[in-house]
């Protein structure tokens, strides 16, 4: 524990806080270049794999043993600040004890202890002449705020073969998460027909029939709440954004919202859509001469992980090492790419400081620094035991 510099914990996410990294639009670029430099710093096998141009994943990795080792995810983006803030949004200023900045919470903050821990671990193995440690991979994702480009990239090819286990840094205070929602992002839109809104029986209103649809979502969600999952709780429904129309006086040809639906684990965001697409039918748009079309725009896997899974055990004695509780598992209501992972037969478990509901996504974001250290401590010791013992 006591290889863990804590004030390098907090100048490494200061510093990947400063690089910003907002998606949209995508601006990982100076966020990865800093973490390229960081890594290979220290020693690291560093690979940047790019996936869209300009954005490139990040790939480290310390030891090349023959044993499935342990995958470590994170990502590189996150969202614009937005308005709101009592100073700059990208300070990644130390004040009252927490850091502050877009990304300290969600997920930089965990990044940076994660590296730090990483480089515990790599300083330990130059002292194992001709030893071969399982490899610990850190893979650094694109776009997991946005569409998941980074990280459906990554899985592919991806299995248990290589790696026994991932460890899945987002923001739990601390608690470690063995099962997560996952989402679907749908967008729903009805054509009808312009007419003169004098006679408003000449057109056929999209915004009329939208209605329609949007209350029947509403009541898809109410229906959903009955149905918990045990550790994530329900399934839910929301429609973010609405838009028709072209003026007041001419009846609306059409009518487009977008939808986000949770999933639970092991459910299918294509049975969703068939099913909102059968549910639609039932509504009788056809008959009132709307067409209707459902496209899905986004989807992205819950997963869970089981109770009695090793890495679950190695998570828990990891907490224990760092003085830190250990909680039960739990589960999120929050999606992270750690269903893409889970999707590949690799079982999951997601850790990290700060807290998803109560700092990431909002104005004035921040993370507790002692939180980010038990984090450091917790993460070391969960790689050196990755690692394996030292040799007699």
């Amino acid at each position: 524990m006591t290889a863990v510099d804590a004030d390098e914990v907090v100048a490494l996410a200061q510093r990947l806080v400063r690089a910003r990294g907002q998606n949209p639009p995508g601006e990982e670029t100076e966020t990865v270049a800093v973490l390229a430099e960081e890594c290979r710093r220290r020693g690291f096998d560093v690979t940047l794999d790019e996936v869209a141009p300009g954005r490139a994943n990040l790939i480290a990795r310390v030891g090349s043993g023959p044993e499935p080792g342990l995958l470590v995810v994170s990502h590189s983006d996150v969202v614009p600040p937005g308005d709101g803030w009592g100073g700059d949004p990208f300070s990644g200023d130390v004040r009252g004890g927490r850091l502050h900045g877009r990304g300290s919470a969600d997920t930089k903050g965990g990044l940076a202890a994660a590296i730090v821990a990483l480089s515990t671990v790599d300083n330990t193995a130059t002292q194992r002449h001709g030893v071969d440690r399982p490899a610990i991979t850190l893979a650094v994702l694109v776009d997991e705020e946005e569409l998941g480009l980074g990280v459906r990239h990554f899985v592919r090819g991806l299995s248990g073969a290589d790696h026994a286990a991932c460890l899945v840094i987002e923001p739990t205070s601390l608690q470690p998460v063995i099962a997560a929602r996952g989402d679907a992002y749908l967008e729903i839109t009805l054509t009808g027909r312009a007419a003169h809104s004098g006679n408003p029986s000449d057109g056929r209103n999209a915004i009329h029939g939208m209605a329609q649809v949007v209350a029947e979502i509403e009541r898809w969600h109410g229906e959903l709440a009955a149905s918990p999952h045990p550790l994530c709780g329900p399934a839910t429904w929301s429609v973010g954004t609405i838009e028709g129309g072209q003026a007041t006086s001419t009846v609306a040809a059409h009518c487009r919202i977008t939808a986000d639906r949770r999933l639970l684990p092991g459910e299918s965001a294509g049975d969703v859509r068939k099913e909102v697409e059968s549910n639609l039918d039932a509504l009788g748009l056809a008959g009132r001469d709307l067409a209707v079309d459902v496209h899905m725009t986004m989807d992205m896997p819950g997963f869970e992980t089981p109770v009695d899974d090793p890495i679950v055990d190695n998570v828990a004695a990891a907490l224990t090492a760092a003085g830190a509780p250990s909680p039960a598992p739990t589960g999120w209501t929050a999606a992270c790419d750690g269903g893409f992972v889970a999707s590949q037969g690799i079982p999951v478990v997601v850790l990290g400081p700060g807290s998803v509901s109560e700092q990431a996504h909002r104005p004035d974001e921040s993370v507790e620094v002692a939180e980010l250290i038990t984090a450091a401590h917790t993460y070391a010791a969960l790689f050196q035991h990755t690692a394996g013992p030292s040799p007699a």
